[in-house]
């Protein structure tokens, strides 16, 4: 396929993987593969390969997973994103690939919106601050650099995309890929503002979102893409359709799959991610620009700015995967970044009512304690949506330590620690429990599968709540998507 077709790069979705719990060099196998594909062409032209790591290198088995991005706003701490970024490169390189579509600077305006927890924050100023992850991920341009050109470092670094061009925290009701309805004043100052950083950072990529602006689906909106972004903000890397976006276009989705091309590739779509029927989106554009449809300006720019990135990150040079790299994946550094971030992310709501002593710090000498709910044994539940699978998983679907471990490591060796998913009131009174930790939340989603209209904290967890603290000094520890 690599050579029949050229194709310029490959990406894997959620959850496509090489091998189940595959390791860094299976990885580097599959991706060193495709590009041995793609240097035996007659102009040997390397492909990027690219990944949704946005929280860590979060499809990989065994890679370190770091807070979701909502949580990373709430550290108010963009160094702290920057060596993220960095420490995700690294292990992202492990694995051979180049290039992650992170991160998503999304403004989320609705909590009822399925992807929120992909966003930093509903403030466009901490969205903003926190594009430091580019940083992290491609490294630091020099100070003399051109503002709008891609910069990536070096070998250790990856190609960085920010996403989704634009307006996508800002739908109607949260309902993912639906549409903003906003003038454009408010567009730019709230869900714009993020791109001009990353833009100054030097990002490589740019997404475009699914969603609409006023009515006009964003894959097809050739005043923001290339007048505004391209033109106005200078913009000189390349952008990238999200998963089959053009098709989307129309409604249904490849109704008009010409049309779809059309209208996507004239927007200003530099790379169009094509999963499925890559043959057909070949033969609907080399036909349109045999026919004058489609002018050779527009593929030219396109061709300039991939092949600007490609330079850029040194693909020409160095095509290949670095195995040095591995000992990098998961490593202990890492793990204790990623404490660092789950520390800094945590969000007391309320330190109890202070009658003679507060709550916390909980006795870690406590005799017995109770840990109650769905959330406190499930390493799946805690890393969210997005990890080794698209939606998630629910159980020990990578490596790490679940909150229960982690109870039973920090307590006394002399406390006893009880652990009941649903316990009933009458069990909670009578067995001399000290206090209660319960853990309590939402199952992994991504995406759509997130929207949700109903906030409230599913799976039981009210009833659990309820049960446990109605006769027990209780913290709640809420796991939100």
């Amino acid at each position: 396929v690599m050579k029949k077709y050229y194709i310029g790069s490959v990406l894997s979705g959620g959850g496509s993987v090489p091998a189940p719990k595959a390791s860094p060099a299976t990885w580097i196998n599959m991706v060193d593969d495709l590009q041995k594909g793609a240097m035996s062409t007659r102009l040997q032209i390397p492909m990027m390969y690219g990944i949704d790591a946005v929280h860590g290198h979060n499809n990989a088995y065994g890679a370190t997973m770091f807070p979701h991005n909502i949580g990373l706003g709430a550290t108010r701490d963009p160094d702290l994103a920057r060596r993220i970024g960095a420490a995700t490169a690294l292990e992202v390189r492990a694995t051979g690939i180049q290039y992650t579509f992170a991160p998503c600077v999304a403004v989320c305006r609705d909590p009822r919106w399925g992807r929120c927890y992909e966003s930093y924050s509903e403030d466009p100023k901490i969205v903003k601050a926190m594009t430091q992850i580019i940083f992290g991920l491609q490294g630091q341009p020099p100070a003399n650099s051109t503002k709008g050109v891609p910069f990536i470092a070096g070998q250790s670094n990856v190609a960085a995309c920010a996403k989704h061009f634009v307006g996508d925290g800002g739908t109607t009701n949260g309902i993912d890929e639906n549409n903003t309805v906003i003038d454009y004043k408010g567009l730019v100052n709230i869900h714009m503002t993020p791109y001009f950083d990353a833009i100054a950072k030097g990002v490589s990529t740019i997404m475009v979102s699914y969603s609409s602006w006023n009515g006009m689906k964003m894959h097809a909106n050739r005043f923001l893409v290339s007048e505004v972004l391209k033109k106005q903000l200078g913009f000189k890397g390349f952008v990238i359709s999200d998963w089959q976006g053009i098709d989307r276009i129309t409604s249904p989705p490849g109704a008009n799959y010409s049309l779809s091309v059309f209208d996507g590739v004239g927007a200003g779509i530099d790379m169009v991610m094509v999963p499925e029927n890559f043959t057909n989106f070949i033969t609907e554009l080399t036909s349109q620009v045999k026919g004058g449809l489609i002018s050779m300006t527009r593929i030219n720019d396109a061709v300039r700015r991939i092949l600007t990135v490609k330079f850029t990150m040194g693909l020409f040079e160095y095509p290949m995967a670095d195995p040095s790299l591995a000992n990098h994946f998961g490593s202990k550094e890492h793990r204790e970044l990623a404490r660092e971030a789950v520390r800094k992310s945590l969000v007391l709501l309320k330190n109890g009512k202070s009658a003679g002593k507060p709550l916390l710090p909980l006795d870690k000498n406590a005799p017995k304690i109770l840990v109650a709910g769905t959330h406190p044994n499930n390493l799946g539940y805690q890393c969210g949506g997005w990890t080794i699978e698209w939606q998630g998983l629910s159980g020990n679907s990578s490596i790490g330590t679940t909150i229960l471990q982690a109870i039973k490591f920090a307590v006394s060796p002399s406390t006893e620690v009880i652990y009941q998913q649903n316990p009933d009131a009458n069990y909670v009174k009578g067995q001399g429990f000290s206090y209660a930790i319960v853990v309590v939340g939402e199952a992994p989603y991504a995406e759509m599968n997130g929207d949700n209209l109903n906030l409230t904290i599913p799976l039981g967890g009210g009833d659990t709540i309820k049960n446990v603290c109605s006769s027990l000094k209780c913290l709640v520890i809420l796991i939100s998507g």
